[in-house]
């Protein structure tokens, strides 16, 4: 897919880390502090329940200029008009899920290995997340890959990359230099007192690195 730039701080909000604080006021710090990308993940409610909240971050991701993808639910994303949805290796297949959401939104697949990857660009993922770069607390998905497994990904792979697992102010130059397209971030910046400061600390990575997705 085209239309939408994907790149910089790609911020997942998750009710399970966010320590008391709603997704609404997670995401708007997040946008404040230079998030270009915002993924809604939230394991325990409905799609009932999960539906009014999709909407609203809709709404201030759009205003925002910000990409918004849903994780996991194809049918969530297509009733918010999401720009696209993050799939995991036991979703829907990824031609499946192009055929219900049209060539109009991205479509997204988390990835752990080289086949992984090759496998979600030959079935026309327009993107895939590739982790855990460093060890994380937030899943379980494997031995960590640093960020020369990352490079090896890299020269294989087209399409572009978000990195995850582990990754904070302090490691972030390394993954972006490792050919990062964007870095995925849970509790590095979601379960921290000030979102925002932690959002601009990450993002600002990408600036000192040229380049900018702000």
């Amino acid at each position: 897919m085209m239309g939408v730039k994907l790149g910089g701080l790609y911020v997942i909000s998750d009710t399970g880390f966010s320590i008391g604080r709603g997704h609404e006021e997670v995401v708007l710090a997040a946008i404040r502090g230079g998030a270009g990308v915002v993924q809604l993940r939230e394991k325990a409610l409905s799609l009932k329940d999960i539906y009014p909240v999709a909407l609203r971050l809709r709404d201030i991701t759009r205003d925002a200029g910000v990409v918004f993808i849903v994780n996991d639910s194809v049918e969530l994303a297509m009733a918010v008009e999401a720009d696209g949805v993050h799939l995991g290796q036991g979703d829907m297949p990824v031609g499946i899920a192009r055929k219900l959401l049209g060539e109009g939104r991205l479509i997204g697949i988390s990835t752990h290995s080289l086949e992984e990857a090759l496998t979600a660009e030959a079935d026309g993922a327009d993107y895939i997340g590739f982790g855990p770069i460093y060890k994380t607390s937030t899943k379980d998905s494997g031995t960590p890959k640093g960020p020369e497994g990352l490079r090896a990904i890299r020269e294989k792979i087209n399409i572009p990359i978000v990195a995850i697992g582990g990754i904070d102010a302090e490691n972030a130059s390394a993954v972006i230099q490792a050919g990062a397209d964007a870095v995925a971030v849970i509790s590095a910046v979601t379960a921290v007192e000030d979102i925002t400061a932690a959002a601009k600390n990450i993002a600002g990575q990408f600036v000192k690195g040229g380049r900018s997705y702000v």
